[in-house]
C-alpha cells in the first residue's frame, strides 16, 4: 500500500482587525480588546471630545482640536458591501483625478481601496508623484494630510476623510509650549543664532514627522530639520554637525533610542516637561546636555512591555522580536531588532525560512503582515487588540462620503496650511530630504540578545 503524504497548508489569517473586534464583542472570539466601543462606527464619537476608543483614549486632547461634522445617515447605515461598491464606483468615475493614500496603520477595509500604502513620508512622496491629480485623499491622520498639502501643488486639494483623525503624540508638542521652551533655553545658552569656536550654534531643533505643520514651521525658522523613524540617526548626525545640542520633539522614545544607539549617554538626555520651568531641569543639566527630549510619546507603542517580550520568548523558542523605535527604551533593548514600519515589513519579506515573529507596532499592520506571509507565524506583542484611536477614526463610510463628494464636484474636509507656516515648514522638510541616510536602514539596529 502506497502512503500518500499530505502537505498541510498554512491556515489563512484574516487581515481585518475590525472583524476580530466584532468577534470579541459578539462572543465569537476569546481574545480581548481594550475597548468594546471599537466595534461601533466612529461617527458615534465625532460629537464627543477626545481621541475616541483605542490606544489614545486616555490622552488629553487639546481644546479646539478639529471635530468632524455629522456623517449623513446614508453612509452610517450602509452595509460593508454597499460601502465597498460605492467607493469602487466613485474611484472608477474619478479615475486619475483623485489618488487615495493609505497609511500602514489603517483598517483593512480602507487599505484595500488605497492606490498607495506606506508610512507618512512614503505617502507624502506618493502625493508628489501625482501632480496632475485634482485631489489627494489621505487616509491617515491630520499631520500627514498637512505634510501632503505642504509638498503637493497649490491647486491640488488634500482631503482627510474624518477631521477627528488627529494624533495624540503630535498634540503633545503645542507650538506655544515649544516657543516658550526656546525662550527659556535662550536664557541658559545665550544668543541661539551665535556660532561658537567650533562653528556650532547652541541648539538645533529636530521634530519628528509626527508633528503639526506649525511645529515644522518653527523648526524651519530656527535652522532645524524634520526626521522620520527611518532616518532619525542620519538627521541627528546632521544636527550635531551644526549644533552643540539638539531639542528633539515630540516623541521622547524615538529621540532617546536613536541617540543612545549613537553613543549619547543617558545623563546627557534630560527630559523637558513643558509644564515646568526649564522643563523641570537644573540649568547645569541643560547646559551639559546633548539631546533635550520633549515629554511626548505614542500611546500605541507605549503599550509594549519587556514582560510581553519575555512571554513571547518563553512560549515561542527562537522567536524573532522586532519593535518600533517609538517603544520605550527597555522594550527596544530587550528586542532583537528595532526599526520603522517599513523596516519591519522588509525584515519579514526578507526571511527565507519559516519564522516566528513577535512584532511591537500597531495591530492593523501586524495583522496584515500575518495574512500576507502565511509561511511565517506573526503576532502582535500586545495580546490585547487595541488599534490607534485616531487612525481607526477613518472608516469606509467617510471614504465613500468624500469620494462621492468629488464626483458631485464638492471638496469635503480639505486640509490647507497657511503660507506663513507652510514656507518654513517646507524648508525643514527639504533639509530632511537632502540628508540622505546610508544604504542600510539607519533607523534600525540589532541588539545582542
Amino acid at each position: 500500500m502506497t502512503e500518500t503524504l499530505l502537505t498541510l497548508q498554512p491556515r489563512p489569517v484574516d487581515p481585518s482587525v475590525d472583524h476580530e473586534i466584532q468577534a470579541i464583542v459578539s462572543g465569537g472570539s476569546t481574545a480581548e480588546t481594550c475597548n468594546t466601543d471599537l466595534a461601533e462606527g466612529p461617527w458615534n464619537f465625532d460629537i464627543r471630545p477626545g481621541y475616541g476608543p483605542g490606544s489614545s483614549m486616555g490622552d488629553v486632547i487639546p481644546t479646539g482640536s478639529p471635530r468632524q461634522g455629522e456623517l449623513p445617515a446614508a453612509y452610517r447605515e450602509a452595509s460593508d458591501e454597499e460601502l465597498d461598491a460605492r467607493i469602487r464606483a466613485a474611484k472608477a468615475t474619478l479615475g486619475d483625478r483623485a489618488v487615495v493614500l493609505g497609511h500602514f496603520y489603517q483598517r483593512e477595509e480602507v487599505i484595500e481601496h488605497a492606490d498607495y500604502v506606506g508610512d507618512s513620508f512614503q505617502l507624502a512622496n506618493a502625493a508628489l508623484e501625482h501632480p496632475n491629480a485634482e485631489a489627494i485623499v489621505f487616509c491617515g491622520v491630520h499631520f500627514m494630510a498637512e505634510t501632503a498639502d505642504l509638498l503637493s501643488r497649490p491647486e491640488q486639494a488634500v482631503i482627510l476623510p474624518n477631521l477627528a483623525a488627529g494624533c495624540s503624540m503630535a498634540d503633545m508638542a503645542d507650538i506655544d509650549q515649544v516657543e516658550e521652551c526656546w525662550e527659556q533655553l535662550a536664557e541658559i545658552c545665550g544668543d541661539m543664532d551665535a556660532v561658537d569656536a567650533d562653528g556650532l550654534v547652541p541648539v538645533i531643533p529636530v521634530t519628528y514627522m509626527n508633528s503639526s505643520a506649525a511645529i515644522k514651521g518653527f523648526v524651519g525658522r530656527h535652522g532645524g530639520i524634520v526626521c522620520t523613524s527611518s532616518n532619525a540617526r542620519t538627521v541627528l548626525e546632521w544636527a550635531f554637525e551644526r549644533g552643540r545640542r539638539v531639542l528633539f520633539f515630540p516623541d521622547q522614545h524615538l529621540g532617546r533610542n536613536t541617540a543612545k544607539a549613537m553613543g549619547v549617554p543617558l545623563e546627557q538626555m534630560p527630559m523637558w516637561n513643558p509644564r515646568k520651568p526649564f522643563g523641570g531641569n537644573d540649568e547645569d543639566v541643560l547646559a551639559d546636555s546633548r539631546v533635550i527630549l520633549w515629554h511626548g510619546f505614542c500611546s500605541v507603542h507605549r503599550r509594549f512591555t519587556v514582560e510581553q517580550i519575555d512571554k513571547a520568548r518563553a512560549e515561542h523558542p527562537g522567536v524573532r522580536v522586532i519593535v518600533h523605535p517609538e517603544c520605550p527604551m527597555a522594550v527596544v533593548d530587550a528586542a532583537d531588532e528595532a526599526g520603522s514600519t517599513d523596516y519591519i515589513r522588509k525584515a519579514i519579506q526578507a526571511a527565507t525560512e519559516p519564522t516566528t515573529f513577535a512584532i511591537g507596532t500597531e495591530v492593523n499592520l501586524v495583522q496584515r503582515l500575518a495574512a500576507e506571509h502565511p509561511q511565517h507565524t506573526i503576532f502582535c506583542l500586545d495580546p490585547v487588540v487595541c488599534p490607534c484611536s485616531t487612525m481607526y477614526r477613518i472608516h469606509p463610510g467617510y471614504l465613500a462620503w468624500v469620494l462621492e463628494g468629488l464626483v458631485e464636484g464638492e471638496v469635503r474636509n480639505r486640509i490647507t496650511v497657511p503660507a506663513d507656516v507652510a514656507d518654513p515648514a517646507r524648508l525643514a522638510l527639504e533639509r530632511m530630504l537632502a540628508a540622505k541616510p546610508p544604504a542600510a536602514p539607519a533607523a534600525a539596529w540589532e541588539n545582542a540578545s
